[in-house]
């Protein structure tokens, strides 16, 4: 997920969790308590992304592709990273220090903030199409939720509203309430977001707003409610992505019986359950290929089109109809043999195959077809027939498609 969704969910149930212990001593403590428990939970809620410090430790694109969303997003290294976080606050904060010494609610208000903050960004990033591999080095494995896009708008207004009323100056309250609408406007206005949704999120947000100003001063029904309501979206995409990855599948299968759908890459569109970017690996080993597809696809085609999702994430290419609500926007062949040679006798191309999901060989590059459409380029991009040495400091992650590197793996 994007940093400022991490920042809003860490904000909110730091918040929760301060308002679910008994109150300190004194007001002073309480407030010290209160700042220190939505920070560590913020902060939390971001701190595996430090791996971003490392991506220079290889060329680009590998340094980014195979060190973010790396070893600080294994469930080993969440308590390094909690002792770590714990021990800069300590050190950096002397009224904390000085409540965390006095008071067990304050240690026991932390304890919970830093580790459900470090467990729901772990959580978070599985739940789009990008992935991450927790049970490293157990299980070299990439994992995938396929569930929920990167910058998803509910999650900002559904847990934004209620923060934003509980906070102690009026100012403040606005500027936050009049930023969440400005962004909706944005999304909406760039056809990144559906006029329908918009008005969704708006009924969300004026649902937990209200339910937290009913509930008082100390109260956090809003605030339980977006939680719930966050929840609750996560596992209505879930089923729909099932859905639409089952669909496409039987469309596939039913166009070329001879290949094998191998995976299907579910990407959201923001706060629209119907709506799915799609992109699917085939196998035909009888006669050597394999074969990527990408387009676009409605889960309810009879309520809404493939071709009426929101227009800013539909490519600028003319759509195929494979189905009633698939279509089609590119299609690529490429020789299963020349890939498997790339992995045994290109290092470079080995260490990309550790994080490609989608892999495009085509013009000298191997790119991964998941962000072909990127705006600008496709970050993923390594340009083959570099002749350099090879690259030291290459994570032992699982290939993502095994499946197509060896022969004969089911």
């Amino acid at each position: 997920m994007d940093n400022l969704t991490h920042s809003i969910v860490g904000f909110g149930v730091g918040e929760v969790v301060h308002r679910s212990l008994p109150r300190e001593a004194d007001d002073a403590a309480q407030r010290v308590r209160h700042r220190l428990l939505l920070l560590s939970c913020a902060l939390a809620s971001n701190f595996p992304d430090l791996d971003l410090l490392l991506t220079g430790r290889l060329p680009a694109p590998l340094g980014y592709l195979l060190h973010h969303r790396g070893h600080t997003h294994t469930a080993l290294w969440l308590l390094p990273q909690a002792l770590l976080l714990v021990a800069l606050l300590w050190l950096c904060w002397p009224a904390a220090r000085r409540l965390l010494a006095d008071s067990t609610r304050a240690r026991l208000g932390l304890g919970l903030s830093v580790g459900v903050g470090l467990a729901l960004h772990l959580a978070m990033d599985y739940t789009n199409s990008y992935g991450l591999h927790p049970w490293y080095p157990l299980d070299g494995r990439w994992f995938y939720g396929d569930m929920v896009f990167i910058v998803e708008p509910l999650f900002w207004v559904a847990i934004g509203v209620p923060m934003s009323l509980i906070m102690r100056w009026r100012l403040a309250r606005l500027f936050g309430l009049i930023g969440l609408f400005a962004a909706l406007v944005f999304f909406a206005a760039h056809s990144y977001l559906r006029w329908t949704s918009f008005a969704a999120l708006l009924l969300i947000a004026l649902m937990c707003g209200a339910a937290q100003w009913r509930s008082g001063e100390r109260g956090m029904t809003g605030l339980l409610l977006a939680l719930g309501v966050c929840a609750a979206f996560v596992g209505l995409q879930a089923a729909a992505s099932h859905i639409g990855r089952t669909q496409l599948t039987a469309v596939l299968q039913r166009i070329d019986p001879a290949s094998r759908v191998l995976d299907v890459a579910m990407t959201a569109f923001p706060s629209q359950p119907l709506c799915w970017s799609y992109v699917s690996v085939e196998s035909n080993e009888a006669d050597g290929v394999y074969r990527l597809r990408r387009g676009v696809l409605s889960v309810a085609p009879g309520r809404l089109a493939a071709a009426d999702c929101p227009a800013g994430f539909l490519e600028r290419l003319p759509g195929k109809p494979l189905a009633p609500g698939v279509l089609q926007a590119v299609k690529l062949d490429a020789s299963l043999r020349e890939l498997r040679a790339l992995k045994a006798d290109d290092c470079y191309a080995e260490a990309w195959l550790r994080f490609g999901r989608a892999p495009a060989l085509e013009a000298g590059t191997l790119s991964d077809y998941r962000f072909s459409a990127t705006p600008g380029s496709n970050f993923t991009t390594l340009r083959l027939g570099h002749g350099h040495p090879c690259p030291a400091s290459v994570p032992a992650w699982g290939y993502p498609r095994a499946d197509l590197l060896t022969p004969g793996l089911p």
